[in-house]
């Protein structure tokens, strides 16, 4: 999500995301089905590529769609992917589709999330991560990540914030540094600050995942977290969102979750 700067040109933003991705000329210029040497006088600004092969570059350089168009106006192109408000009539029918997804993992807790963390949509369990939570934290735009991560927010009642705390910066650190964004850089930044030291023993694995230990006011619950993108998405908005779930690590947790979300509809019913 990354603009060029002042002046920058096609061949500067090539060369700036071969370093990104560590790759050679002769490698993209492969991937993108054109030669090394015409990638050479592209990058070194005595040759201008055609609007498809920028497009072929950006792909073959698994940009993603913001970052596209912006190397694409490198080029002196228009933009080829559209930015939708998610206000827009136009995306309803999606809105629509994404709120029945996140019902259907009901009774766990599931978001839809923009780039940076936002909440856009949510099931009825999202009251699980905002329980006790500090109302600063929970008022629009709710950020998951700060909430979870927040001494006054989730962190409070995680009894693994020290390892789970860092296997979640560690995915943001990985998406920044794949798709480098100052503003999620910041984030990081912040959400690193309220980390506890990390334990000298802490071995709570499960396969390769590191399960959430949370405290609820209905018992401690252990959860596992997806995500999942829209990969397909042409647009500009709707591939920067992804969906966040989380599953029970037990049968236990299972159990409590389904508890919950009966009292929860009894709860509805009598209102």
């Amino acid at each position: 999500m990354t603009s060029p700067g002042t002046g920058s040109t096609i061949g500067a933003e090539l060369r700036r995301w071969r370093d990104v991705r560590r790759i050679s000329q002769l490698e993209l210029a492969t991937r993108a089905g054109t030669t090394q040497r015409h990638l050479s006088f592209v990058e070194g600004g005595r040759s201008s590529p055609g609007r498809h092969l920028v497009l072929r570059l950006a792909e073959s350089l698994d940009l993603s769609l913001r970052d596209r168009n912006t190397l694409l106006a490198a080029a002196g192109y228009a933009a080829a992917y559209t930015e939708t408000s998610l206000d827009d009539p136009r995306l309803q029918p999606v809105r629509q589709a994404l709120r029945q997804v996140v019902a259907g993992h009901m009774p766990y807790p599931a978001l839809i999330a923009g780039p940076h963390g936002e909440i856009v949509d949510a099931n009825a369990a999202i009251d699980l991560l905002t329980e006790g939570a500090s109302p600063e934290l929970c008022r629009p735009p709710l950020n998951i990540w700060r909430l979870a991560l927040h001494p006054e927010g989730m962190a409070a009642r995680v009894e693994n914030l020290a390892v789970w705390g860092r296997h979640v910066v560690a995915g943001l650190r990985a998406r920044a540094a794949r798709h480098p964004d100052a503003r999620l850089d910041e984030l990081v930044t912040e959400l690193v600050g309220y980390l506890p030291a990390l334990p000298a023993t802490d071995r709570d694995y499960l396969g390769f995942a590191v399960p959430l230990r949370l405290r609820t006011a209905d018992g401690t619950l252990r959860l596992i977290t997806t995500l999942t993108s829209l990969a397909t998405a042409v647009d500009v908005t709707l591939a920067e969102l992804h969906l966040e779930a989380w599953l029970p690590a037990d049968g236990e947790t299972a159990d409590l979750l389904r508890r919950r979300a009966r009292t929860r509809g009894r709860g509805s019913a009598g209102s």
